[in-house]
């Protein structure tokens, strides 16, 4: 859909004097009312269900590595989730809106740092279930609190430089009238598409951005996948093999769905760009993945929910005792 007054796309203006329109969902004007609450909705409860889950780690004096990762991945689902939902019920609530070249290059720096440290840790993860299952005996002393830690750490600031290179990279090309972006985010594709340059020149660094943060990740989670499953061949015992694919099944769960999105959307070339089908995986993979998460993980570990059944245990103790408190000050 063109937006007002910006019919003409004979003229080029650079990042450092224009600001953009975000078009968002103009299009469904008998939908925007009930889209909004409905995803307001889900952002409430992706929101309460990640800080239940990182507040549940937090909480947990002693923690092991998957649980420690597990609060990076939630803390960094609670980012992610705040930078894109706000401006997507925004644009719900009142059609297209301008953003700021500032405003729009931040936002897409914070996207893509989020999703890639996510990506990042998904690997690290994929490594604790390898060492877990592939090698029980050293698992206490390969996988420490310090390593942990230097992972978490390597994993945000790896994903937070291949971001900023790849945001100035974007926002140095010359970019063409209309400056409509047929989303409802500042997305990487979306922003491209209205690069003026010719070729596939303007990919190269969404390309190297894609190896960095999608493939080289991917192929590591493999890698560990494929040697758990040789492992898991040489177990004799049902039970023994239920228990160790029990430990990778939501991670596995978790990896599909963030990478089968991400694959979908960036692995590709700006010419397969499609904005009424994109903007509906980005609703998939901004909303309802999210959201998913902390189902997976809370029905699926048994670390969480042991941990959770702790925290309303002490909540329901605390209630009982400010009750008895009460009663004794009545009387």
């Amino acid at each position: 859909m063109p937006c007002e007054g910006c019919m003409e796309r004979d003229n080029v203006s650079t990042g450092a004097t224009m600001e953009f329109i975000l078009l968002g969902f103009s299009e469904l004007l008998h939908l925007r009312v009930l889209l909004f609450f409905i995803f307001l909705i889900v952002h409430l409860v992706t929101l309460a269900g990640n800080m239940m889950i990182f507040m549940a780690v937090v909480m947990e004096p002693s923690r092991p590595p998957m649980l420690f990762f597990l609060g990076q991945l939630s803390a960094v689902e609670l980012c992610y989730t705040l930078v894109i939902v706000p401006k997507a019920l925004l644009s719900l609530a009142v059609g297209s809106s301008p953003i700021s070249v500032m405003g729009c290059a931040t936002q897409m720096h914070f996207f893509v740092a989020l999703g890639g440290t996510e990506c990042l840790l998904l690997a690290a993860m994929a490594y604790d279930r390898y060492v877990a299952v592939c090698q029980p005996l050293c698992y206490a002393a390969l996988m420490g609190e310090g390593l942990c830690l230097r992972l978490a750490l390597a994993c945000a600031l790896g994903a937070f430089a291949v971001a900023l290179g790849l945001t100035v990279a974007v926002f140095h090309l010359p970019f063409c009238q209309p400056r409509c972006i047929d989303h409802f985010f500042c997305d990487v594709p979306a922003v491209l598409r209205l690069a003026c340059t010719q070729g596939y020149a303007t990919e190269l660094a969404l390309l190297a951005a894609c190896v960095l943060l999608l493939l080289l990740p991917f192929l590591l989670i493999l890698a560990s996948y494929l040697c758990i499953a040789v492992a898991l061949l040489g177990v004799t015992s049902p039970a023994g093999r239920g228990k160790a694919f029990s430990t990778c099944i939501s991670h596995l769960a978790i990896t599909l769905l963030h990478y089968g999105c991400a694959t979908f959307i960036y692995i590709r070339t700006k010419g397969s760009y499609l904005p009424a089908r994109d903007k509906v995986v980005s609703l998939v993979y901004t909303n309802i993945t999210p959201l998913m998460y902390p189902l997976i993980y809370s029905l699926r570990n048994k670390e969480i929910r042991g941990i959770l059944r702790k925290m309303l245990r002490r909540k329901k103790i605390g209630e009982l005792g400010y009750y008895q408190s009460c009663d004794v000050c009545v009387w």
